[in-house]
């Protein structure tokens, strides 16, 4: 996203972006009698960077499942989301794919039986040797071959993987397994790509390589939409930030300011995150009426003597001297 267009982006959430690839409007999903996503509204810009932070539990990862047809909205008919143009409500996870919006996942899912190389070709798309009959004619398939092998070749060389297409997916470090799932995901030209929680378990050393990766996904025109907790990264890559809390989404804007937004900071930390918890003004009447009565309750159920009534009258006296 262009400094010019971030200028006149809102600081509010479900701010209206200027060239919004993604648009999603009235998405729920509950289990059982807890909501773990409701977005009313939110709008993705276009070849930017942007990262989906919020605590654990969240709803960041159940969002992206939502999205990209692994899971489907409680919220039925009523949700809607357009991804360039096309309507993707109630759409598979395969035809969200071939309309241009991959993913990654928080737990990579490189097939560990298969070579690294093997991988990348499962990736790509539009490959006539799928076909039954097809795959009888060597001709018919064997160029599309050599073109994918070669596509192929290239990300992995890019992603420092190469050397590594003839082992085993399981033979490779977290990180190396990484990267693999970002370039097999790059096999099939995505518009956009969402990575769930790329930094989680990558060695410091390939890191900033990651990072690179990322930003240069954005440099080559492509829209990047990723969940994170590296605070450091998402303020050194990220052109723009949407936070969620409990579901929803509580901020969003520039990683400059949305940092210092209070909607942020008591989302991560609590409302009361700069209190001292011993901090009287946080002890109402109520709070101290349960106090007495918990106490009161463990006297009943103790044998002998108490050793709580001192503990009752303070509370009790507390209250009176307030």
């Amino acid at each position: 996203m262009s400094d010019a267009s971030t200028g006149t982006v809102s600081h509010t959430p479900g701010a209206a972006k200027p060239d919004a690839i993604l648009t999603v409007d009235n998405i729920t999903r509950r289990f059982g009698g807890m909501t773990a996503v409701d977005v009313d509204h939110l709008e993705v810009q276009r070849g930017s960077i942007t990262a989906l932070i919020g605590p654990n539990g969240a709803g960041k990862t159940t969002f992206f499942n939502l999205l990209t047809g692994f899971d489907k909205p409680s919220s039925g008919k009523d949700a809607t989301w357009v991804f360039d143009g096309a309507t993707l409500g109630n759409t598979g996870a395969a035809k969200v794919a071939r309309a241009g919006m991959v993913r990654t996942f928080q737990l990579t899912k490189a097939l560990s039986r298969l070579t690294v190389m093997q991988n990348m070709l499962l990736g790509a798309k539009d490959q006539p040797g799928e076909n039954f009959f097809a795959a009888l004619v060597k001709p018919l398939w064997s160029k599309r071959e050599r073109e994918i092998t070669a596509k192929a070749e290239d990300l992995l060389a890019r992603f420092k993987l190469l050397e590594k297409k003839d082992d085993y997916a399981g033979s490779l470090s977290g990180g190396q397994r990484k990267l693999l799932e970002m370039a097999r995901a790059l096999m099939s030209d995505p518009t956009m790509i969402m990575l769930d929680e790329p930094m989680a378990g990558v060695n410091p050393a390939l890191t900033q390589s990651l990072l690179g990766h990322i930003q240069s996904l954005r440099d080559d025109g492509m829209t990047v939409l990723f969940v994170e907790h590296d605070m450091h990264m998402v303020r050194h890559i990220s052109d723009w930030v949407v936070v969620m809390a409990e579901g929803r989404v509580v901020a969003e804007g520039p990683a400059s300011t949305v940092m210092d937004d209070q909607a942020v900071i008591d989302a991560y930390l609590g409302a009361h995150h700069d209190t001292d918890l011993g901090d009287d003004a946080l002890l109402t009447e109520e709070t101290y009426e349960e106090l007495a009565e918990q106490v009161a309750e463990e006297d009943q159920t103790t044998d002998g003597p108490s050793t709580h009534t001192d503990t009752a009258e303070s509370a009790d006296d507390g209250k009176a001297t307030r």
